[in-house]
């Protein structure tokens, strides 16, 4: 085997090994009716101020009409609340919940504490 394909299964192993940790996270955590991928969309967002579809999508590689479908599912679910921008109407702004930014922080801290037993190891 050489350099490249060790380094690819390195990464293809770590890869799976970081998404069974979040699925897994999700599984014992009081967020149980969303996926990784909501997830991944409300870390996207962030626990800043409101941002506009087309920036998620850009963060996520999305088309904004992929984001759209699954926005909607995290609204209906009380995750995300979205609006219009006050000066140009045209723009919708979304923003995550106050009980959801207290996942992202969650999320972030386990991220961090993990990268650094890594790190570490």
């Amino acid at each position: 085997m050489n350099s490249y394909e060790t380094v690819n299964n390195i990464l293809v192993r770590l890869f799976k090994d970081i998404l069974d940790i979040e699925e897994r996270a999700l599984i014992t955590s009081e967020y149980k009716d969303i996926s990784v991928n909501d997830m991944h969309i409300m870390e996207a967002i962030g626990i800043q101020e409101s941002k506009n579809m087309s920036t998620v999508a850009k963060t996520m590689s999305v088309t904004v009409g992929t984001l759209t479908i699954a926005i909607n599912h995290l609204v209906k679910k009380g995750y995300i609340e979205r609006t219009r921008s006050e000066e140009d109407r045209r723009v919708v702004l979304v923003s995550l919940q106050k009980k959801e930014k207290k996942l992202i922080f969650i999320i972030k801290s386990f991220m961090r504490r993990w990268s650094w037993q890594c790190l570490t190891a």
